[in-house]
């Protein structure tokens, strides 16, 4: 089923949100290569969220 900007930008921010949980986890534990990881799949995904042109051209 195709998805609109809109529900992909809710699905991406959703993401973020998961990855901030992840992170503060690791900061507790000192899991430096884990906070790696969570800061280069949150720049993977800003990539695709704020990304020009979008992936959908109205």
């Amino acid at each position: 089923m195709p998805m609109t900007e809109k529900e992909l930008n809710c699905h991406l921010l959703d993401l973020l949100d998961l990855l901030e949980d992840l992170q503060e986890a690791a900061e507790i534990d000192k899991a430096e290569n884990v906070l790696k990881l969570i800061e280069k799949k949150r720049k993977q995904i800003n990539r695709k969220l704020y990304q020009k042109p979008s992936l959908f051209e109205e």
